[in-house]
């Protein structure tokens, strides 16, 4: 079953914790709401199954249409209903980043800078010591309790967990599975008008589950990285890439917008069966037939799939369903009529 109190923190960091390498280590971080509502993300460095070390991935500079649907910066805790369209993260559906970019980490080494604590501490820290600078941390609600925080030891005790990746889980943590409900860190640089986020996954969890339970799905062949990644995560099989659309045509509604799809493959690739699904999940059928090797094709879309000024999310389908490729977009990117957007 999905998480039973998922949402978004909204606050100032205050102060962090390493936990190091104890039995379930965890990197702690302390936050204030413009109430003076005290909070705990308890942030997991390391999983408790084999294999140990996370796969991570910081965006310094990111952009995407979900930060449009925070609530205001300091206004603590929002529960979130699962769903597109929302503030909800979900890393597989929302096209929040590309999979491929993830690596790996230590929870907590010797030395500088070869670590998730130490990757952590160089976000965090700045985020502490900068007064303009609002975290958001997605996940699961604990508290209020009745006693005093167990680590930082304000009263009551409150604060959000499972700040990372909840579904594709294995078998024992299967009952976290859920869809638009994945946890992570946001962190807006007002002073810069920029946002970082960080993205935290356990090598256990899949990347292809289903749209209503987010439990793996059974017999799903999982995707292989892309050639020349080095061992990253799964990417999708690689074959076809979402490269272009024309979001925001010139002329009123109904607009003939296009999305570009090139076939980066050696070889011709049957697209019969393969849909293009929008943000809000509506899906049209991409033209069937063969894409020859490093050839693109432009498909103009139907069926009520609609791309947004407002920003949206652009995803590509095979023929079971399974996600092979997906891009995002804001509304800044798509403000002016007739250029094609080049992901």
């Amino acid at each position: 079953m999905p998480l039973k109190a998922y949402g978004v923190l909204s606050g100032r960091v205050v102060d962090t914790r390493r936990e190091g390498s104890s039995d379930s280590p965890h990197y702690q971080i302390h936050l204030v709401d413009d109430g003076g509502v005290h909070y705990r993300a308890a942030v997991n460095v390391e999983s408790a199954e084999a294999p140990s070390e996370l796969r991570y991935l910081v965006v310094d500079d990111f952009r995407h249409p979900v930060t449009a649907a925070l609530p205001e910066a300091g206004s603590g805790w929002t529960p979130l209903h699962p769903g597109p369209g929302g503030a909800n993260l979900d890393y597989i559906r929302a096209n929040l980043f590309d999979p491929a970019d993830m690596r790996l980490l230590p929870p907590d080494a010797r030395g500088p800078d070869n670590d998730l604590a130490d990757l952590l501490d160089h976000y965090i820290l700045r985020a502490k010591a900068n007064q303009q600078v609002t975290a958001y941390v997605f996940g699961e609600r604990w508290g209020p309790e009745d006693q005093a925080d167990q680590v930082f030891d304000f009263r009551p005790g409150n604060g959000v967990h499972d700040i990372h990746m909840n579904q594709g889980n294995s078998a024992q943590f299967a009952r976290d599975d859920g869809v638009w409900q994945d946890g992570g860190l946001l962190l807006h640089l007002a002073d810069e008008s920029r946002w970082v986020a960080i993205f935290l996954a356990f090598q256990s969890q899949a990347w292809h589950t289903d749209d209503t339970t987010g439990r793996t799905i059974p017999g799903a062949e999982e995707p292989h990285p892309a050639p020349g990644d080095g061992g990253a995560a799964p990417t999708g099989d690689g074959m076809a890439r979402i490269v272009a659309a024309l979001v925001n045509p010139v002329g009123p509604a109904p607009e003939a917008e296009t999305v570009t799809l090139i076939n980066v493959s050696p070889d011709p690739l049957d697209l019969t069966g393969w849909r293009i699904a929008d943000r809000a999940k509506r899906t049209c059928a991409v033209p069937g037939g063969p894409l020859a090797a490093g050839t693109t094709l432009a498909v103009a879309l139907t069926d009520g799939v609609t791309l947004g000024n407002s920003g949206g999310a652009i995803t590509l389908l095979d023929p079971q369903g399974l996600k092979v490729h997906g891009v995002s977009y804001t509304a800044e990117q798509a403000h002016d009529e007739g250029w094609t957007l080049v992901f």
